[in-house]
C-alpha cells in the first residue's frame, strides 16, 4: 500500500502537494482544538456551577463558541483543499491513462476487455480520489484524536485513562484479523464488477446483433448472472463486516461504561472532581470513536488498495510496439512495399509463414484467400500493429521497425469492412485523419468514395451527426464514408480490407475508376473476395494457411488453375472444364 500512496503523491502537482500538506496539518490542529471545549467545560462545572460563581460564565461560553466556530471553519477549509487536491490527481491520472490507452498496441487490447478498462478509468480511479479526499485525513484524524485525547486525559487522571485504553490491544487484534480476511474478498468483488461492466458494454455495443437473433432474454439472464455474482461478492464482504462490527461496538460501549462507573467511584473517593468527570465523559467518544472508525477505514483502505493496484498496472504498462531509438526520419512515403521471408506467431499459434513479395510505388496489390488464412495480418504487419516474428517488412526499402510510428501510420490510409464511425458529423468523420481539410476537399473525397449523393440527402448534409458506429446508415454507406476518410489523409499506401463488400457492382466499378485517377501517387493494397475487385491489380496474392500459395496477375493465376481459378469459375458461373 505504501507504493500506491507514493504513486498518488507523485501524480499530484507541486502546488497541490503543498496545499494537501496544509490541509492535513489543519486536520491535526483541529484535533488539538477538540480538547479546548472539554477543558472549558471542566471550569464551567467546577468554577461556575459547583462554586456557584456566575462571573466567568459569559467569558467561558464566548470562548467555547469562538473555538467551535473556528474549528468548523478550519475543517471546512481543509475539506475544500482536500477535494481540490484529489480532483487534481484524478485529472492528471485520467489524462495519463487515456494517453496510455492511445499508444498501447493491438496486443494490449487483445488481452484486455473493454469493460475492465472502463472500470479502471472510472470506479477504480474514484477510489484513488476517495483516498486523498477522505481516507488519508480520516486516518490522521483518528490517530491524532486518540493520541491527543489519551495524553490529555492521562494528565487529568492517569488511573482512569489506563482503564479506558486497556481495551485497545483487543481492538487491534480484531482489526488485524478483519484486514487479513477482507482483502482477497475485495479483489474478488472487483473482478465481478469488471465482468458485469464488460457484459453491459458488449450488450450495448452489440445491440443490433442481439435484436437480430432475438436474444434479449438470454442477454438479460446473462447480465443478471454477472450482476448477481457481483451482489453476492458484496454481500459476503458485508457479512464479514457485520460479524466484526458488533465486537467493536461492544468494546467501545465498554469504554463508556468504565468511564461512568469508575469515574463515579473516583468522585466519591475524592480522586476526581465533577468537572474532571465531565472531561472524561465528554472525551470518551474521542478514545472510542477512532476504534469504531478503524474497521471502516480498513474497509476503505482495502478497496483503495485493490483499485489502485489495477490502475497502476495500466499506468506502468508499456507497449511492445514503440519507436526504435535509432528510428529514421523520412520525407513523404513513396509507397514501395516488400515482405522478406516474413513469419508471424501469436504465442505458439503460427499465423504467417515465410511470406515474400514486392510491390512498386503506385502499383496495386490484391490479396485473397480463405477466411483465417492470414490476409488481414499482412496489413497489420505493414502498419506495424504487430511486429513480425521473423523476416522483414519494408516500406520504401526501410524496415518498418526503423520508421517512426507516427510517420509510418500517417502515410497509410486504412478502410476496413468492420467500419467504426464516431459520434460526430459526416464532415468530422471524413476529416478525422486530416483536420486541415476544407469543406470542398471533404466533399471531393466523399464524391470519390461515391458517398456525396447520399450525404447531401441527409437532414443536415455534411453537418449531420451520424451517431455511434454510424447508426442510421446502411453498411454500404458506412463503408463509403470510411473509404472517404482513408482517402482524405492523401496516403502513399491505401489499404482496403473488404471495403466494397457491402456495395453494389455499379458503385464498386465507380469507386475502382476513382481509385485509378487519384490526384496523388498511391500504392493500393486491396483485400477482397470478389474477382471483380482485384482482376486489374498488378499483383494478386492468394494466401492459404499463412503462406502465399499463388501470386501473379489475373491472367497468370487463371493459367495456374489453382485457388484463384476455382474462385473465378464459381463467381462467374463457369464450369471448370470450360474455363480458360
Amino acid at each position: 500500500m505504501r507504493n500506491q500512496i507514493k504513486w498518488l503523491w507523485e501524480n499530484m502537482d507541486a502546488p497541490y502537494r503543498r496545499r494537501h500538506i496544509i490541509a492535513l496539518c489543519l486536520s491535526v490542529f483541529t484535533c488539538m482544538l477538540l480538547l479546548v471545549n472539554p477543558a472549558l467545560s471542566q471550569r464551567l462545572i467546577d468554577d461556575v456551577i459547583v462554586a456557584q460563581n456566575p462571573d466567568p460564565l459569559l467569558a467561558i461560553l464566548a470562548v467555547m463558541l469562538v473555538v467551535k466556530l473556528g474549528r468548523e471553519g478550519l475543517r471546512y477549509l481543509m475539506v475544500i483543499f482536500l477535494e481540490k487536491d484529489s480532483q487534481n490527481v484524478i485529472f492528471n491520472l485520467r489524462r495519463r491513462l487515456f494517453e496510455k490507452l492511445q499508444y498501447n498496441d493491438m496486443r494490449f487490447f487483445d488481452d484486455h476487455r473493454t469493460g475492465d478498462l472502463m472500470t479502471r478509468m472510472s470506479a477504480d480511479l474514484d477510489w484513488c480520489r476517495h483516498f486523498l479526499s477522505y481516507i488519508d485525513y480520516r486516518i490522521i484524524d483518528a490517530a491524532c484524536t486518540f493520541l491527543f485525547t489519551t495524553v490529555y486525559l492521562f494528565f487529568v487522571n492517569w488511573k482512569l485513562t489506563l482503564l479506558l485504553i486497556v481495551i485497545t490491544p483487543i481492538l487491534l487484534l480484531i482489526t488485524k484479523f478483519f484486514s487479513k480476511h477482507v482483502r482477497p474478498r475485495f479483489v474478488f468483488m472487483r473482478e465481478k464488477l469488471s465482468e458485469m461492466n464488460t457484459a453491459a458494454q458488449e450488450n450495448i455495443a452489440g445491440n443490433r446483433v442481439v435484436k437480430a437473433f432475438a436474444r434479449e432474454e438470454y442477454e438479460k439472464q446473462r447480465f443478471e448472472e454477472k450482476s448477481r455474482a457481483f451482489m453476492d461478492s458484496h454481500l459476503r464482504i458485508n457479512k464479514l463486516w457485520l460479524t466484526f462490527f458488533p465486537m467493536i461496538e461492544l468494546l467501545v460501549n465498554a469504554i463508556q461504561l468504565v468511564t461512568v462507573f469508575v469515574g463515579g467511584l473516583f468522585i466519591i473517593s475524592g480522586e476526581l472532581t465533577p468537572g474532571q468527570l465531565a472531561i472524561f465523559t465528554g472525551l470518551s467518544w474521542a478514545v472510542s470513536n477512532p476504534m469504531r472508525e478503524l474497521g471502516n477505514l480498513i474497509n476503505d483502505l482495502q478497496r483503495f488498495s485493490t483499485s489502485a493496484a489495477k490502475v497502476m498496472e495500466l499506468h506502468y504498462g508499456k507497449p511492445e510496439i514503440v519507436d526504435a531509438p535509432d528510428a529514421v526520419e523520412h520525407g513523404r512515403m513513396e509507397g514501395k512495399i516488400e515482405f522478406r521471408n516474413v513469419s508471424f506467431k501469436i504465442d505458439t499459434k503460427e499465423i504467417l509463414k515465410d511470406v515474400s513479395f514486392a510491390v512498386q510505388p503506385g502499383q496495386t496489390v490484391a490479396v485473397m484467400g480463405p477466411t483465417g488464412g492470414g490476409k488481414t495480418t499482412l496489413i497489420h504487419l505493414l502498419s506495424r500493429f504487430y511486429d513480425a516474428t521473423e523476416g522483414e517488412v519494408l516500406v520504401d526499402g526501410c524496415d518498418v521497425k526503423q520508421w517512426k510510428l507516427q510517420q509510418l501510420r500517417g502515410g497509410i490510409g486504412t478502410a476496413t469492412q468492420d467500419v467504426f464511425l464516431f459520434s460526430d458529423t459526416v464532415e468530422g468523420n471524413i476529416a478525422f485523419g486530416n483536420q486541415d481539410l476544407t469543406l470542398d476537399e471533404v466533399k471531393d473525397f466523399a464524391r470519390r468514395a461515391d458517398a456525396a449523393e447520399f450525404v447531401e440527402h441527409l437532414p443536415e448534409g455534411y453537418d449531420t451527426i451520424i451517431g455511434e458506429r454510424g447508426v442510421g446508415l446502411s453498411g454500404g454507406q458506412r463503408q463509403r464514408i470510411a473509404l472517404a476518410r482513408a482517402l482524405a489523409v492523401k496516403p502513399s499506401i491505401l489499404i482496403m480490407d473488404d471495403t466494397t463488400s457491402a456495395v453494389d457492382s455499379e458503385t464498386e466499378l465507380y469507386i475502382q475508376d476513382q481509385l485509378r485517377n487519384l490526384p496523388f501517387p498511391c500504392t493500393k493494397f486491396i483485400i477482397a473476395q470478389r474477382i471483380s475487385s482485384m482482376r486489374d491489380a498488378d499483383l494478386i496474392l492468394v494466401v492459404q494457411n499463412g503462406r502465399i500459395a499463388e501470386q501473379g496477375t489475373h491472367k497468370e493465376l487463371l493459367e495456374k488453375r489453382g485457388y484463384y481459378w476455382q474462385t473465378y469459375c464459381l463467381q462467374y458461373g463457369i464450369p471448370m472444364e470450360e474455363a480458360v
